[in-house]
């Protein structure tokens, strides 16, 4: 499907690594086709991403699709992957929802000489190029950090996630550094929400009723669980709780805004497609080697191996001032 604009985060114009005013003003040809590869590419997260990418792709004039399943299936991403590389693309973002299962697509991409970034989620082990994205254990450290103070240093912990992703295992390590800090917070249940925000409501209702609702904090470390473990809560009149999420979609907004989540990380999507292609047209269009490993190793690789495109911790002080900046940033009618 081709992307349409909807949903743009914040872009925030940062130091560019690579010459990205040029590629602008190159002569692009017609055939040149670009692909953001993702699993989940439906909800407001990856939307949003789709707004960056295609914002790039219209500036430059060249044609820009964003594919994957509807619901997370990191087996029919991998389906995906493979499909477009067939088709000889000119370059391909991807955010690997599991490296391992990508890893080996990505390396036949690189050695098709089709260049491969990653994007929100890496596979630091395949030959991909360079990942743009959150420095996730960083992160998972600011938000570890605010739970602990608003937990006054105690209190046990349940943790919603999805195994295999290697950004939320660093965003989960984060955590555990901060946690390690105050040993009277204990982890005491780690959650697979396997890509749905069903699951995730489901097992907040299970937990509490297993620990009798004797949890003091909730950390969700994506974008679907933490607008559901507030809704049980809110649900189950359960008041004081300490809910840590992730991202920005409208729904975790909402119910920092009532008081249910302390506060969320927002990582920058639109800046990592928007980003993430103008460097795939910059390699397009001067073609380096892409089985050169000097272009990533040694002092003097012309590529940087991760390009952190920063998180921001929104709370209510900071909730007004951050949808009116992104509301600016959203795209006008026509």
């Amino acid at each position: 499907m081709i992307i349409s604009r909807a949903l743009v985060g914040i872009f925030v114009a940062g130091a560019l690594l690579l010459p990205l005013s040029a590629c602008t003003s190159s002569p692009h040809d017609a055939d040149e086709r670009y692909y953001l590869v993702s699993a989940n590419i439906q909800i407001p997260y990856w939307q949003t991403a789709g707004a960056g990418f295609s914002k790039a792709g219209g500036e430059m004039k060249v044609r820009v699709e964003m594919v994957g399943p509807d619901s997370y299936d990191p087996k029919a991403e991998k389906d995906e992957f493979q499909r477009v590389v067939k088709l000889k693309p000119s370059g391909i973002l991807v955010s690997a929802a599991d490296a391992g299962l990508l890893q080996p697509e990505i390396d036949a991409a690189i050695g098709a000489s089709i260049p491969v970034i990653t994007i929100d989620s890496d596979a630091p082990q395949s030959k991909r190029l360079l990942f743009v994205g959150t420095n996730n254990y960083q992160a998972g450290l600011m938000g570890g950090q605010v739970a602990a103070k608003r937990m006054q240093g105690r209190g046990t912990v349940a943790v919603f996630t999805m195994p295999g992703q290697k950004n939320l295992a660093e965003r989960l390590s984060g955590y555990r550094e901060a946690f390690a800090a105050h040993p009277q917070i204990k982890i005491i249940e780690v959650v697979d929400i396997q890509g749905s925000g069903r699951v995730a409501f489901d097992k907040a209702r299970e937990i509490l009723a297993k620990h009798k609702n004797n949890v003091d904090g909730f950390v969700c470390l994506e974008a679907l669980a933490g607008k559901e473990v507030a809704d049980v809560l809110d649900r189950t009149h359960l008041q004081g709780k300490t809910v840590v999420a992730m991202d920005t979609d409208d729904g975790t907004l909402e119910w920092i805004r009532k008081g249910m989540i302390v506060a969320t990380i927002a990582h920058k999507p639109y800046t990592m497609a928007y980003y993430g292609l103008k460097t795939l047209d910059e390699l397009h269009h001067h073609k380096p080697n892409l089985q050169d490993t000097s272009l990533l190793q040694g002092p003097f690789a012309p590529l940087p191996t991760l390009v952190d495109t920063g998180a921001t911790l929104i709370d209510k002080d900071n909730l007004d001032a951050f949808i009116k900046a992104r509301d600016a940033a959203a795209p006008k009618p026509k």
